[in-house]
């Protein structure tokens, strides 16, 4: 099991990093998270899971379920998530306040980890902020209740590039009961830039302090895995050339984690505020986990009003799934999913949101379409909806996708399926590039880096792998 001495500090990629080292070495390994925050998901069979045990699926070659992130938290507001439970949207665990629903979320947890462990000759555990969270300690099933459960060694990875990285190993550990600094087995530390060889006397200072050895020195490495919230900048295009697409970071934007290839080719900006718009050339309305409050959040922004604007110059602009629902004239909430709302009326859309979740993967193909969009016209693709609400047409509107995926008016695009810029057809049509470095490729180097700066044969052991 890797835990975090905080959050950031880099468990979901060293978890997908482990997956593939044991992969490739011929063990027949899955990804486990109990509980998951976060609003990038993916659809799989049964359901929803959170991107990052999506992601540590594919590095380990294996069909990712529902099992490895059993429980799913969305956060809606600063207080309140949408509850995804066994890949299904469970109304009522939702309503519960969060220190009210954990002894009903553990059950599921359990249930999941031991169905893989009786599948899998390994299991990867990835935990959850830190396991020192003293005042959250008694609810917190996502990190030690699990090791616990699986008798599961643990990693401790911490941030060095943040600083203070020894002081959030040994408080970690410090924190920690008895039992808890039992299931602790090997310290890591993660980001680092420069030469390791600077940082002794420390990791041995810190053994003998604590009797838990450094297992290694991982370094910073650009790599293609989205960031577990979708939020961060990696290495963009900064090409003086480079297309400019203002994504719109509004509080509650979702599925962000598409866009991580769109790095390699394009520069990539996240628009909070009216004036970052002034630059861009590509406007994307991502996905929403809740569409009327951000449409609130745009307009006190006076980025609605300045979407329209532009809109109405001819600028490129593209809505995703809540995206689209914003560019229509009105939200109407039968019950009580999302709130009632005008939208920019960009597009003669009404959406009327009902209770249940749509979560299915999709194969479309763009139809005809005039400029600026004329490239996508027959592309085909494969990606996936999640989604609430249904969407009707009030107006003559073209079609872009069948069967209401998609409406295309002048230089707008909305779409209702997720993962179009995964798609190197898309990309290269819309931006005459594609990404040189796949998923795979990473995945392999993420391996590779594991062999050289960790002290991987210890690790297998404590795995009780013979390697």
């Amino acid at each position: 099991m890797v835990q975090g001495a905080t959050s950031s500090a880099g468990k979901s990629f060293l978890c997908a990093g482990l997956c593939r080292w044991f992969a490739r070495s011929g063990v027949r390994v899955a990804p486990f998270k109990s509980q998951n925050m976060s609003n990038n998901a993916r659809v799989v069979e049964g359901g929803e899971i959170g991107t990052a045990q999506y992601i540590q699926a594919l590095a380990a070659g294996v069909p990712p379920d529902v099992r490895m992130n059993p429980v799913l938290l969305k956060p809606e507001t600063h207080t309140s998530s949408q509850v995804i439970v066994n890949g299904v949207f469970d109304r009522e665990l939702s309503t519960l306040p969060w220190r009210g629903r954990s002894h009903l979320l553990w059950p599921h947890a359990q249930r999941a980890l031991h169905s893989l462990l009786s599948e899998y000759e390994l299991v990867v555990i990835e935990g959850a902020g830190s396991p020192a969270e003293i005042n959250l300690y008694d609810d917190d099933f996502v990190n030690m209740r699990t090791a616990h459960e699986a008798s599961a060694p643990v990693l401790v990875v911490a941030d060095i590039d943040r600083g203070g990285a020894f002081a959030h190993l040994f408080g970690t550990w410090a924190l920690c009961n008895d039992a808890d600094r039992a299931q602790i087995q090997g310290f890591i530390l993660n980001k680092f830039r420069g030469d390791s060889a600077l940082l002794a006397p420390a990791p041995q200072l810190l053994a003998e302090m604590t009797g838990v050895p450094t297992l290694g020195v991982m370094p910073w490495i650009e790599h293609c895995l989205p960031d577990e919230d979708g939020v961060s900048i990696g290495q963009t295009n900064l090409a003086s050339d480079a297309v400019i697409v203002g994504i719109v970071g509004y509080p509650t934007a979702s599925n962000l984690d598409e866009f991580k290839p769109l790095e390699q080719i394009v520069k990539i900006v996240w628009v909070r505020n009216v004036e970052t718009l002034k630059d861009v050339d590509f406007i994307v309305l991502p996905g929403s986990k809740h569409v009327s409050s951000d449409l609130a959040w745009l307009r006190s922004t006076g980025i609605a009003d300045k979407v329209v604007q532009l809109a109405r110059t001819g600028a490129r602009i593209l809505g995703i799934c809540g995206g689209l629902q914003m560019l229509g004239e009105q939200l109407v909430d039968e019950a009580d999913v999302d709130g009632n709302a005008v939208g920019l009326g960009l597009l003669p859309l009404t959406t009327k949101f009902k209770p249940e979740k749509r979560t299915v993967h999709v194969g479309t193909r763009f139809e005809a379409m005039d400029e600026p969009w004329k490239s996508l016209s027959g592309i085909a693709f494969s990606g996936y909806e999640i989604r609430h609400g249904k969407t009707s047409v009030t107006a003559p509107v073209n079609s872009a996708l069948a069967g209401g995926l998609g409406y295309v008016k002048g230089s707008i695009l909305a779409v209702y399926t997720h993962g179009l810029f995964e798609s190197s057809d898309v990309v290269r049509a819309l931006f005459s590039g594609v990404a040189t470095t796949t998923l795979d490729d990473t995945f392999e180097q993420l391996a590779d880096a594991l062999d050289e700066n960790l002290e991987m044969s210890t690790i297998a052991r404590l795995a009780m792998i013979a390697m």
